[in-house]
């Protein structure tokens, strides 16, 4: 994949987890505060101040994030950002690490 391609492929990526986030809380499922600055998402729950990071790491071809949970490494197969190590999906970790924070 071509450079242009991953950071389009990045920002549409970006772009979803921000707005998953943003109707989470508009449902009242999270009380969360997103901000993006450039390639980095970041998103704070406001209850206890914990926060998960998105972002994207061009010279890689990845997405990482890091989470109460650990740091995670996504690859974009062609149809979705797959973790590196145990092919758990993208959008499936940040929901779960989400419950997880909003819990503490």
């Amino acid at each position: 994949m071509t450079e242009s391609e991953f950071l389009s492929l990045a920002d549409t990526c970006l772009q979803q987890a921000q707005d998953m986030f943003e109707q989470a809380f508009e449902t009242d499922v999270w009380d969360v505060d997103c901000k993006r600055s450039g390639n980095v998402l970041e998103i704070e729950f406001v209850e206890n101040g914990s926060k998960i990071i998105v972002n994207s790491q061009a010279p890689m071809q990845e997405m990482w994030v890091a989470a109460r949970a650990g740091g995670f490494h996504y690859k974009y197969d062609g149809a979705s950002w797959l973790n590196t190590r145990d092919s758990s999906e993208l959008f499936a970790t940040l929901r779960s690490s989400a419950e997880a924070q909003n819990k503490l």
